[in-house]
């Protein structure tokens, strides 16, 4: 049964000041949810429908478990239409290691604000094997209900931080390539790829900010076809994200 404080502390939830309180966040859906049971993030409960419960097991003694009826589960969930369970999870404290570009391919997000085009990015970076995501304090939070949505489970396998993003680039641009898409960039297909280092993706209505435009060495741009026609004048950020990790994962495999 969902008792009215139970109810409240979900719904409170949708409020970053309160998922900041709490250490808390929600999500929803099989997939995103046994996704998350899995990755060791510690779940503190699972609110389900008598028939998600018959069909799916929970291997943690320190969850609780509340069946509701439909009814109640429509109550509580933040969905049009609810997919049978509800998760209560703690955050991640991410530590950022400086040196992880240096290893392996990362994403920067200079001020991302649409919560549903981070958790895209964060399933295309999930997609693409790209396992760190760096964040600018201004970009949305990762753990509002929409972003977690949107991520379908991929939060799971992908590290987000959230920091000083200018001062970070600043501080490690010596030891790796930063790479960003400008209209003054060079066409991706034809510039050299490497297999590590930050590709920043920028702002929805203003792209790359001033402070991280200039630390970034390396400006790609994405080439519409054919060159000349009249076109849209850019790409949603997620899409662009998704067309520049795939060249990378395509060069990576091709000269591995």
């Amino acid at each position: 049964m969902l008792s009215k404080s139970l109810l409240k502390l979900i719904r409170s939830l949708d409020v970053k000041k309160f998922r900041k309180g709490s250490g808390l966040f929600v999500a929803e859906g099989g997939k995103t949810v046994t996704d998350l049971l899995g990755s060791g993030i510690e779940c503190k409960k699972i609110i389900a429908t008598k028939l998600w419960l018959s069909e799916n097991s929970i291997n943690s003694t320190n969850t609780e478990i509340i069946e509701v009826s439909e009814q109640e589960l429509e109550r509580a969930s933040f969905l049009r239409t609810p997919q049978g369970v509800l998760g209560i999870f703690c955050q991640r404290n991410n530590v950022l290691d400086e040196t992880i570009p240096q290893k392996e391919l990362c994403l920067a997000l200079d001020d991302i604000q649409d919560p549903g085009n981070l958790g895209t990015i964060i399933r295309i970076a999930d997609w693409f094997g790209i396992e760190h995501i760096i964040c600018s304090t201004n970009t949305a939070d990762i753990y509002n209900p929409k972003t977690i949505q949107a991520t379908m489970g991929a939060i799971a396998r992908v590290n987000i931080y959230y920091t000083d993003l200018p001062l970070f680039l600043s501080n490690i641009k010596k030891q790796v390539p930063i790479y960003g898409t400008f209209l003054d960039g060079e066409n991706i297909y034809d510039k050299k790829l490497t297999q590590n280092g930050i590709i920043v993706m920028g702002n929805e209505g203003k792209g790359i900010g001033n402070e991280c435009a200039k630390e970034v060495d390396q400006r790609l741009f994405i080439p519409n076809f054919p060159p000349h026609r009249a076109t849209s004048e850019s790409l949603n950020v997620s899409t662009a994200t998704a067309i520049i990790c795939a060249e990378f994962r395509r060069r990576s495999t091709i000269f591995s």
